[in-house]
């Protein structure tokens, strides 16, 4: 191999190993703040029951969102509003929840929240799970939805 031909490879591979370089140095989510953000949205989604506010529920829905009704699988924002219409009806929100645990994955697009469900009077009754997906920067949609029971310990909290 002639020195040019040399010269060009070593070139080449100089410019691939710089690619390279510059892919790796993409700076990671801050996943903190990607939980922060998780976090309020998922406030937010339950403040639209205390709002009494189906239209804010609603927004807050991916298109393939699928929620967990009992032995009922609900797909899509038009069967997911159907059924969720009726606990917004009436004066008093039903039942209320907020997030006390939220994880993010490294990659900043999938986001898992959980906190305890509470009825009308305040006594926790079940443990909600959602999971969220970053649809665009800072804008967490609902992609699943799960209510469980709670645990023997979750029973003593207040």
């Amino acid at each position: 191999m002639s020195g040019a031909a040399r010269r060009g490879r070593s070139v080449a591979w100089a410019v691939a190993a710089a690619s390279l370089a510059a892919c790796s140095t993409v700076a990671a989510p801050d996943v903190d703040e990607l939980a922060r953000q998780v976090a309020d949205t998922e406030r937010a989604f339950a403040r639209s029951m205390a709002d009494r506010d189906l239209a804010a529920f609603t927004r807050h829905l991916s298109a393939q969102a699928v929620f967990y009704h009992g032995a009922t699988t609900l797909r899509g924002p038009d069967a997911i509003v159907a059924v969720w219409k009726a606990y917004y009806e009436g004066a008093a929100a039903p039942f209320s929840w907020a997030p006390d645990r939220v994880d993010v994955l490294a990659d900043g697009s999938l986001a898992h929240s959980s906190g305890p469900v509470r009825d009308a009077a305040g006594k926790r009754v079940s443990r909600f799970n959602s999971v969220w997906r970053q649809e665009a920067p800072g804008v967490w949609r609902i992609v699943f939805d799960k209510g469980s029971p709670l645990t023997d310990a979750e029973r003593q909290l207040p």
